[in-house]
């Protein structure tokens, strides 16, 4: 059985076609990656698989299941977790709130036992608070919990959303765009934490623009084209494919592909 299935998507804006007809299928337990070009459907087919947008036409399944239409709070349920290109943190707030707010569909209580100041509210933040702590030491921010998040540096800052994603505790994470911005070493630190995801089980799928880390850390890679689909196989068989190379790699990409 897949993690995660998407059967002939498609869906248009104004008359451009953003998807069409993308079919993937990605097995449990890998790091799968979708390249192309900025315009090329990636963060779209995030959208349409997050639940954010609905297709057109096609299907998306995780575990088998058709999920097409559902909310992302049900998919949540589901044990779907994404994070975005741009940061969406809460500045004011420590690195571990933030963490935190990622945990609110594991929360039991209500609003009244909140305003009652309930026994089963300050255990449910101790569960909450124990959660976002574990999640920060996965990517190693465990030393910044108390720091406000305006402090942290802007690499600091997208470990700070995969660990917000990860309270949530997915089967399945979306990770869109994960390094941009980031120098070589926040990079290298990056993959290194998605590769102790897939080792503890989670499937991670990925848009990513830089090369290095998509051919080092990816199990298998999805290539987008104008919305299609232009090419699909392991790090080793998407960078000797021609057309791949010439349209999204170029010509530094391609210098540099070969020693990801």
């Amino acid at each position: 059985m897949t993690a995660l299935a998407t059967e002939h998507l498609s869906i248009a804006f104004g008359g451009v076609h953003a998807l069409e007809d993308v079919s993937l299928a990605v097995p449990p337990g890998l790091v799968f990656s979708v390249i192309g070009p900025n315009g090329a459907g990636k963060t779209t087919l995030f959208n349409v698989i997050s639940g954010l947008y609905a297709p057109e036409r096609g299907r998306v399944r995780l575990a088998g299941d058709d999920v097409t239409r559902l909310a992302p709070e049900a998919l949540a349920r589901r044990g779907l977790s994404r994070t975005f290109q741009n940061l969406q943190i809460f500045f004011r707030m420590s690195a571990l709130a933030n963490v935190m707010v990622g945990r609110h569909r594991h929360e039991a209580t209500g609003i009244w036992a909140d305003l009652l100041h309930l026994p089963a509210v300050a255990r449910q933040n101790r569960v909450t608070r124990e959660a976002a702590m574990a999640a920060l030491a996965r990517v190693g921010l465990a030393s910044a919990a108390e720091r406000p998040a305006a402090s942290l540096s802007y690499g600091d800052l997208k470990r700070l959303e995969m660990a917000r994603a990860l309270a949530s505790e997915p089967r399945l994470l979306l990770l869109d765009e994960p390094a941009a911005g980031c120098n070589a070493v926040e990079t290298a630190e990056i993959g290194a934490i998605i590769r102790r995801l897939t080792g503890d089980g989670i499937t991670v799928v990925l848009v990513e623009h830089d090369m290095r880390l998509v051919m080092d850390v990816s199990d298998r890679i999805h290539v987008l084209a104008n919305g299609r689909t232009l090419a699909e196989g392991t790090a080793t068989e998407v960078r000797a494919n021609p057309a791949v190379i010439e349209a999204y790699l170029g010509v530094g990409g391609a210098r540099d592909a070969p020693h990801g």
